[in-house]
């Protein structure tokens, strides 16, 4: 038996990388860590961002929160510090924001291949510790996307058609929406515990901990008749 743990990000969102730092560490040190399966859910922090611009993160940042620049670059210096602790790199500044509805499309493409993780971790480094912007740039997200080991044909085709997998972004979205999720990073353990927010590792060890105790249990005869893909078993004289 696995359990699921579903994670709404944005690639956009420092405390998504953080949180995934987090749990990870977490995951890592889980007894039963072969038995969970990790899905990443798209989330679009402002779907509003025009899709071929790039725009520098401290400026958005302090015009939306109406703080100074000087604030937002202190802010910035105090993730990368709790980032760093995990032994990830990040550039406190001169990064910049822009529309991420391409890179959620692309991770539906690596969901499929059973590579997601690949892709959202090589697209975390390209925005957070890379100088070179990821938005705005289908070239730069196939050079991140080969250099993550992907097709560059494939990921060209993806790219170039804009319907690829922008169902299966809608669908995180509206999902996310039903549970009330308006802000990321947000996981949900098993269908049933929500995290919200970059929290400590032992938060999550703890949700890893309830998920699995409420997993199916087998109950009876392993041995037991069963039909599947193959047919069902011949049954044996149990004398």
């Amino acid at each position: 038996m696995t359990v699921t743990v579903d994670i709404w990000t944005d690639i956009n969102c420092p405390f998504c990388y953080l949180g995934k730092a987090r749990f990870d560490a977490a995951l890592r040190e889980f007894e039963h860590r072969e038995d969970v399966q990790v899905v990443h859910r798209s989330f679009e922090l402002d779907p509003t961002q025009p899709a071929d611009t790039s725009r520098p993160v401290e400026e958005h940042v302090a015009r939306k929160y109406g703080i100074t620049v000087e604030q937002v670059q202190a802010n910035e210096r105090g993730i990368a510090a709790q980032v760093e602790q995990f032994g990830l790199p990040y550039l406190a500044g001169g990064r910049d924001v822009g529309n991420s509805f391409d890179m959620h499309r692309l991770l539906h493409f690596a969901r499929e291949l059973g590579r997601q993780e690949d892709l959202l971790n090589a697209l975390y480094a390209g925005n957070f510790a890379e100088s070179e912007p990821v938005f705005g740039s289908h070239e730069r997200l196939v050079g991140i996307a080969v250099r993550a080991g992907f097709d560059e044909t494939k990921v060209r085709a993806v790219l170039a058609d804009p319907q690829a997998y922008a169902d299966a972004v809608r669908g995180d979205e509206q999902e996310a929406a039903s549970l009330g999720v308006n802000g990321v990073p947000f996981f949900v353990f098993a269908g049933k515990y929500a995290v919200s927010g970059a929290q400590p590792p032992e938060v999550f060890t703890q949700a890893l901990q309830l998920a699995w105790g409420d997993r199916l249990v087998p109950v009876g005869a392993e041995e037991a008749e069963t039909c599947g893909p193959d047919g069902c078993e011949v049954p044996t004289d149990r004398a």
